[in-house]
């Protein structure tokens, strides 16, 4: 009599695990969580897109903004830096409206290289310079609520919070939000000015300081002035930057060379449909030079 209950017991406990093997199977195939948006942050483990190994061949446009609001009367910096908030929300809505959506440089990188997917529409990058506090109270929300992302480019030694720059948390709250670090460097100094060690010091120094003080991976350079040359060129590779942007008009090319990457920058009073006219005339744009040192937005 033990026996046969001993018997069934085992058979019993036999089903139960061959079950829960099942069960575990079919729980851990790949693709089984929900995958997150970009600029969102979960607290499961939702899986990264994956790579079809194929690189992506698409061109992308990348966008330059500076201030996110209206220019003060009596300003002395340039009209061109300050694109009023509800201009770049109705920009924004538009591009949406057209089908765009915005990305990371790391994203595009990775659909470059490894044919990682970048979601649905067709793919745009947002840049914003110089750490403006407006880059936060103004551009964030409008992006957030379209479920997008921005890059920002972050000099160490920028401006101060009094002056209208990003504090520290609103630095930490774009990051929270999924958006982008890279960096101008140190000072914004222009590059091609500077001697051999100054020139390391700008551009590697910041991507260790940044990344030491944000734990976030600092990929990509954007050229103060947008002034290059191929030492400065030389010197942002060895730092360890997957690429570089410029201020000179295009989109980006998987095929052109990654730490020339052109950029199309919004002024002040551009309409959506004017953007959007801009955005295609620029495809057709010729590739950046080798060297630049001509006019800019410090």
């Amino acid at each position: 009599m033990w026996s046969k209950r001993f018997l069934a017991l085992a058979s019993l406990i036999g089903v139960a695990a061959a079950i829960g093997a099942l069960v575990h199977s079919f729980t851990a195939r790949p693709g089984r969580h929900t995958s997150t948006a970009a600029g969102q942050h979960s607290t499961g483990t939702a899986s990264a897109p994956a790579a079809t190994n194929t690189p992506g061949t698409a061109t992308v446009p990348v966008l330059m903004y500076h201030v996110i609001n209206s220019a003060p009367p009596q300003g002395t910096s340039s009209p061109a830096l300050y694109v009023p908030a509800d201009e770049f929300a109705s920009q924004m809505s538009a591009l949406k409206a057209n089908g765009w959506h915005a990305v990371t440089l790391d994203q595009l990188e990775a659909y470059w290289t490894r044919g990682v997917a970048l979601g649905p529409g067709t793919p745009i990058v947002i840049t914003f310079d110089n750490g403006y506090a407006s880059q936060y109270t103004n551009a964030l929300p409008v992006l957030k609520r379209l479920g997008w992302v921005g890059v920002e480019n972050l000099q160490v030694d920028g401006l101060s919070p009094s002056d209208g720059g990003l504090t520290d948390t609103q630095i930490r709250g774009l990051l929270a939000a999924g958006w982008e670090l890279g960096t101008q460097g140190i000072s914004g100094a222009d590059l091609i000015t500077l001697d051999a060690d100054q020139l390391r010091s700008e551009v590697a120094t910041a991507r260790q300081v940044l990344h030491s003080r944000y734990a976030v991976p600092v990929n990509w350079f954007s050229y103060p002035s947008g002034h290059y040359d191929p030492t400065v060129i030389a010197a942002v590779r060895a730092a360890g930057y997957l690429g570089a942007t410029t201020v000179i008009t295009g989109w980006a090319s998987p095929g052109a060379d990654r730490f020339r990457l052109p950029r199309l920058q919004v002024m002040g009073a551009t309409s959506p449909s004017e953007l959007l006219a801009q955005i295609a005339a620029a495809k057709t744009a010729a590739s950046p030079p080798p060297s630049y040192s001509g006019p800019g937005i410090p």
